[in-house]
């Protein structure tokens, strides 16, 4: 086998005719300026490539199944091995997806819960025991004389297949007749079955009248019934047709609970048999929020404080709030906030039983009376939900709608037979909401420490201390010796996967936490620690900044587990800015010179240290110190007399937390991973202010009060989601910069000449567009069995624009030029248009000067998405009274870009507006003028703040973990005076 990866004439987006030979079975990192052609290199073209040649390995009929990739712009590329690519993207928007779920860990979960678990009866808290055959008839002769009922055999429950076998040997065993999914079919009548559906078939064993001389009948039918269904059986009330189970294993002789089967899908939130039947396994119901519903308390109802009512069309609800008010004497003219709390009530959810006289005028000034009790807003807009067909107004009245947890399951999403099922005390729902280290530790103490011993080689392995001798596991274990025979395996699958989750410093989660409220950070991790625990080998790995979102404490412990990769046979590329990563490389790439059109080339490799060698790299010279970014000066103090402070902030893992933040600085929000940073920024703080500024809908996690508002007129959030969805919106048209362009070629003689507008120079709308393409520029081809291909339009040549549009001219460059115009030459190109070059400006001020004015919204990273937005508000004129606040926004950069976007955040402070960061990044925190360290661990262990202040407090303070850090980064920076 080749000992290196040798691409040769790599050419995909900004590479040029790139050769490399990288060393396999390596950690092998490439570092660069944003833009430089990481990412082509990395995923674009090598991974792209390794993806492509092992789908294309399979069968026609598995690729159908599969996403294609297109064939990346190389000559060639020799010693590929077939690559799995782990990218910092949210694991899953489906609110069904758990940290539980994506690392398989619940799986295992199910499984021993249903092997090892001991059913216990919600009413007497004993366990459940199995019913007897006598004890099944008692119960259904208390059904009551004279009722009719079926005896049903559950033989399949919810399983695909045809069954034509089984109906043949239940026809010769002499049965007549089957439910099939809820229909009742003489045996020799039963419809062919899709295989590809689930079914659920019942025998009908016997048809029966309760009477007290059918006992004898009865336990025989009850005994065959149980025969034939392995232990259950149903009783159906012929006329209501509700259906009582019976299990020969599990039932409680004093409520009547039954328990039908202890399988994994029992367990399981995403099927029917699991799931919690108020809230379909979701955990949470959607339910309309008055604070929704009447979002702005100083208005009155006349001035349209209740939302979904104030409408124009919506006359009569007006008439009818005004006879409510009327009836119960207050004036609809009064702010919401100082009506009387049963008057609101009134309005919100009517009047109860109380009738009350409303008279109706239309346009055409007919009239017509009402006499009867007031509806109230809440149940008429929950009416409208359920009666309604139209996703429109399910979309309209979604808006009025928050998450409220479940009453039913206690947030637990599983039905109550799931939860009565119990290991050590505790159901499933309970071992999900304990972190992963405390999991890690209960699922070890359920074990004898000898046991325990047979299951410790996984801990050892992953090069970190057994966490169980640290987390309190018991002497005695909780399982018996046949449950621990049984559950053994599960357990060390469980413990394996625990392990490796805490190596990547995601210790702090908990199993039930939502996939969707991961950061791409954490997301990308969970990932890493699931292919640790395949353990896979030969395979070609490519990550993307995996050190994001974590705390120089637990980088050390994400290193140790990509060379673990490494170590068991598997090449392991990363894209990275993070010096700790740069330095433990076996290989070091470093891409450049510069960004855009600009890079695409290899400026430095080989090991870091012959690397640091390198004049040319500008990587070599941040490692080797030669450059540095500066501490500043002077550090400010603030706007004298104004601070925003949040107290009593107690959302997610936040112990009642108070901070304080001097407006008119750049303040650093620090703390290890899960300490609470995004909670107390972002979900509280942003959304606290958000809501009385700017009249957002969102509502913050719980605190008690908010100072300082007095001195803000805004507050924007700038963070790292997509500017467009789709490839129409491009870095032009977000920031205003397209609309300028269009205007002025509409105002060129040559437009005017022939008529054209602004609108005639929009690629989204008839006129200007090509037709053929819609403007898009391409059109797809579909290949089924091979990746979809986007060919370029034949009509317009790709250029979007018709004929006649493209024929007009600025300086020999049309419409379609300007879009494929880097940022950098269209600032020249427009260098006498201000309205046009100062947007072009502001884009190269956060070092965008690479990306294309048109370039699709689609194609941005997270961090450039980032920057666009940062540029949009550097273009609008400051009111000094702006709060900006950013999560991570050193993400994707490399030290010198983070130098050029700390020199933009200081100008804005500089103008008298206040910038709040969430960051790792010790380059960034060494700059602020004033820093809250929240922690000191994750997860339930952190949520206060630890130390507040200049990053030099911080350094001084022992229980900061950001302090031990930061000490001697500061020792070493030189300052310089701040322009």
């Amino acid at each position: 086998m080749l000992k290196t990866i040798s691409v040769r004439g790599a050419r995909e987006h900004n590479l040029k005719d790139l050769n490399i030979d990288m060393p396999r079975d390596r950690l092998i990192v490439i570092t660069g300026l944003s833009g430089s052609g990481k990412s082509s290199l990395a995923f674009d073209t090598i991974y792209a490539e390794g993806q492509r040649r092992y789908v294309e390995s399979l069968s026609a009929y598995a690729r159908q199944f599969l996403e294609m990739m297109a064939k990346p712009d190389v000559d060639s590329i020799e010693g590929l091995s077939p690559a799995i690519s782990i990218e910092q993207k949210t694991t899953s928007k489906n609110p069904r997806s758990t940290v539980g779920t994506v690392t398989e860990i619940y799986d295992y979960m199910r499984l021993l819960w249903a092997r090892v678990g001991i059913p216990y009866s919600p009413a007497t808290g004993k366990p459940i025991e199995s019913q007897t055959v006598s004890q099944i008839v008692d119960r259904i002769m208390e059904m009551g004389t004279e009722t009719k009922l079926y005896l049903l055999a559950p033989i399949v429950r919810g399983r695909k297949g045809e069954y034509r076998k089984e109906f043949k040997e239940l026809q010769a065993k002499g049965f007549q007749r089957v439910k099939v999914d809820g229909t009742l079919y003489e045996i020799e009548d039963i419809p062919p079955l899709n295989k590809k559906l689930k079914h659920d078939i019942e025998v009908v064993v016997d048809r029966l009248v309760i009477r007290e001389d059918i006992t004898g009948r009865l336990a025989d039918s009850v005994e065959t019934a149980l025969k034939l269904a392995d232990g259950l059986c149903i009783a159906e009330n012929a006329q209501s047709g509700q259906q009582t189970i019976f299990s020969e294993k599990f039932a409680c002789p004093v409520s009547g609970f039954t328990i039908a089967e202890i399988e994994p899908r029992l367990f399981s939130f995403n099927s029917p048999h699991g799931a919690c039947p108020d809230c379909d396994g979701l955990g949470v119901k959607q339910i309309l929020d008055p604070a929704l519903v009447v979002p702005d308390i100083t208005k009155s109802i006349a001035q349209g404080a209740v939302e979904p009512w104030s409408k124009n069309f919506a006359p009569f609800y007006m008439q009818a709030m005004e006879a409510v008010a009327k009836h119960y004497n207050f004036k609809t003219t009064t702010p919401w906030e100082k009506l009387r709390q049963e008057h609101k009530d009134a309005i919100l959810y009517g009047s109860g039983d109380e009738v009350i006289p409303i008279t109706y005028h239309s346009k055409s000034e007919s009239t017509w009376k009402s006499n009867k009790p007031f509806e109230g807003v809440i149940p008429s807009l929950e009416r409208r939900l359920m009666e309604t067909d139209s996703p429109s107004v399910r979309e309209d009245l979604a808006r009025y709608q928050t998450g409220s947890p479940c009453e039913s399951c206690k947030n637990q999403r599983l039905k109550p037979e799931a939860l009565a099922v119990k290991i050590d005390g505790k159901h499933i729902g309970e071992a999900a909401d304990m972190s992963i280290e405390e999991a890690y530790a209960w699922f070890q103490s359920l074990c004898h420490p000898d046991q325990a011993k047979r299951m410790e080689g996984s801990s050892q392995s992953a090069g970190k201390k057994d966490p169980s001798t640290t987390l309190g596991m018991t002497s005695k274990g909780k399982l018996t010796k046949q449950q621990f025979e049984i559950g053994e395996r599960i357990l060390r699958e469980i413990n394996e996967r625990l392990t490796f989750l805490m190596n990547v410093g995601l210790d702090y989660l908990t199993l039930a936490r939502a996939s969707a409220s991961l950061s791409g950070g954490e997301s990308q991790r969970i990932r890493l620690a699931s292919q640790i625990g395949s353990g896979l080998t030969g395979v070609l790995y490519v990550l993307d900044e995996p050190s994001i979102g974590l705390h120089q404490r637990d980088n050390n412990r994400l290193l140790e587990t990509l060379k673990r990769l490494r170590d068991l046979g598997n090449t392991v590329l990363v894209v990275e800015h993070d010096e700790d990563a740069i330095r433990s490389a076996d290989h070091l790439i470093d891409m450049g010179p510069g960004a855009g059109v600009h890079g695409g080339e290899i400026v430095a490799e080989g090991t870091p240290q012959e690397v640091i060698k390198s004049k040319e790299s500008l990587t070599a010279q941040y490692l080797s110190g030669r450059k540095t970014i500066p501490l500043p000066a002077k550090r400010r103090k603030g706007k004298k007399g104004q601070r925003l402070t949040l107290s009593g902030a107690s959302g997610n893992n936040l112990q009642n937390v108070t901070g304080e933040i001097p407006l008119g600085t750049f303040t650093c929000i620090t703390g290890v991973s899960g300490s609470g940073k995004s909670t107390f920024t972002i979900d509280t703080l942003y959304r606290a202010v958000s809501q009385k500024l700017m009249k957002s809908r969102e509502a913050p996690l719980p605190f008690k009060e908010i100072r300082g508002l007095e001195f803000l007129d805004k507050v924007i959030d700038i963070d790292q989601s997509p500017i467009g969805r789709t490839p129409r919106s491009n870095p032009a048209t977000y920031t205003g910069a397209f609309t300028p362009i269009r205007e002025w070629f509409a105002g060129l003689p040559e437009s005017k000449a022939r008529g054209y507008g602004p609108g005639r120079f929009s690629f989204n709308v008839k006129g200007g567009r090509c037709e053929s393409c819609k403007g898009d520029g391409l059109i797809k081809i579909e290949m089924h069995f091979l990746p979809d291909i986007y060919v370029t339009c034949e009509t317009c040549k790709g250029k979007r624009y018709n004929r006649e549009t493209l024929e007009v001219k600025y300086k020999n460059k049309t419409i379609a030029d300007i879009l494929d115009m880097t940022v950098e030459d269209a600032a020249a190109f427009f260098k006498a248009v201000p309205s046009i070059r100062d947007k072009m400006e502001t884009l190269k001020d956060v070092g965008l000067t690479y990306i294309k004015v048109g370039q699709p919204a689609t194609t941005l990273s997270g961090g450039e998405a980032q920057r666009v937005k940062l540029s949009k508000e550097l273009s609008k004129r400051s009111t000094g009274k702006t709060l900006y606040i950013l999560d991570e926004p050193t993400t994707g950069l490399h030290f010198e870009d983070v130098r050029k976007l700390l020199e933009v955040l200081h100008k804005l402070v500089d103008q008298g507006n206040s910038i709040i960061v969430i960051e790792h990044n010790l380059e960034v925190i060494k700059t602020a003028d004033h820093i809250l360290d929240i922690g000191p661990e994750g997860g339930h262990k952190g949520g206060k703040i630890i130390a507040s202040g200049t990053p030099e407090d911080i350094a001084a303070t022992k229980e900061s973990y950001t302090g031990r850090f930061l000490a001697p980064i500061l020792k070493t920076a030189p300052a310089r005076k701040r322009a």
